[in-house]
């Protein structure tokens, strides 16, 4: 016997696949919090004049000392992202919408997962993606100033070797500051909502009630001195190197910035080797100088 489709029928299960959606958030494993910080917004974009700018403490004698900083204007702006399932009124009434529930768990999930592929996505789009500074964010040519206000001649500084274009991409990065290399830019979060009133003109029309997801989001780069990238052999040598080149980095004005490598970034491809060079002793007479270090991270969507 048919099943008489009514609101109430409708707003049930509704309810029912809205506890789905959630329990595919709730049992999601998102790694982006790994290497990116999240700025709520507010508006349709966000501009961030404050990147390049490193303040330093100095010894107080007499007055202030104000430090007139390059101003850096370095705007996100904010994506709208959708997921939208139908579900036919013959469908209700001959009471099939069980098959709904995985779909609808597994679009919580994918909305929880989503800011994984921006945020990996976006690192492996560094070599030609711009950062604060007008250069890609994995550059040889970043330019460091000898003043503070980012005036002088400036030097290129790098945090990229090529490789000669080619080799796999690994990533170093400093996670351990407020600021993180990635930006994760959430105006609103993903909402599950439904269009079901039996007088609706898509459900006259097409016989079909929608349910879906909708949010507003983008990514972009922070400090480039926080992250280096390399197409070089994964080993200890290079890895060094990578972690030196880091160390070494200066603001305009010539400050230390103690940039401190934590994470080290690779794609599914390179795990086996990057947690041997990273948990692996060596023999009885020598040990792993790296063991322990760094954090591995292996993003599914890198």
């Amino acid at each position: 016997m048919a099943t008489i489709v009514t609101p109430a029928i409708v707003q049930a299960l509704f309810t029912s696949w809205k506890a789905d959606f959630q329990k595919g958030i709730t049992s999601a494993e998102p790694q982006w919090q790994q290497v990116s910080m999240v700025v709520t917004s507010t508006t349709a974009s966000n501009t961030y004049g404050w990147l390049g700018k490193f303040p330093q403490m100095r010894e107080w004698i007499g007055d202030r000392v104000i430090n007139s900083m390059q101003a850096h204007g370095y705007t996100i702006i904010n994506k709208k992202f959708e997921s939208t399932v139908g579900v036919g009124r013959t469908e209700i009434e001959d009471d099939e919408v069980g098959i709904y529930s995985p779909i609808f768990e597994e679009m919580g999930r994918t909305s929880e997962i989503q800011p994984d592929e921006l945020v990996y996505g976006l690192l492996s789009a560094g070599t030609t993606s711009l950062c604060y500074d007008g250069q890609n964010f994995f550059d040889t040519d970043h330019p460091v100033y000898p003043n503070a206000d980012g005036t002088g001649t400036a030097v290129s500084v790098s945090n990229y070797d090529d490789n000669g274009g080619t080799g796999t991409a690994w990533y170093l990065l400093d996670t351990s500051r407020a600021v993180k290399p990635v930006i994760l830019q959430e105006r609103k979060k993903p909402v599950f909502t439904s269009m079901t009133k039996l007088d609706d003109e898509h459900v006259f029309t097409s016989d079909e009630f929608r349910f879906g997801v909708d949010c507003r989001r983008n990514v972009g780069f922070s400090f480039w001195q926080l992250a280096y990238g390399s197409r070089k052999e994964l080993n200890a040598d290079n890895l060094w190197a990578a972690i030196s080149a880091m160390r070494a980095a200066t603001a305009d004005g010539g400050q230390k910035l103690g940039v401190k490598p934590t994470v080290l970034v690779v794609p599914t491809s390179m795990e086996k080797e990057a947690t041997r060079l990273l948990e692996r002793e060596l023999d009885s007479n020598s040990s792993n100088e790296l063991k322990g270090r760094l954090k591995l991270v292996v993003p599914d969507y890198l």
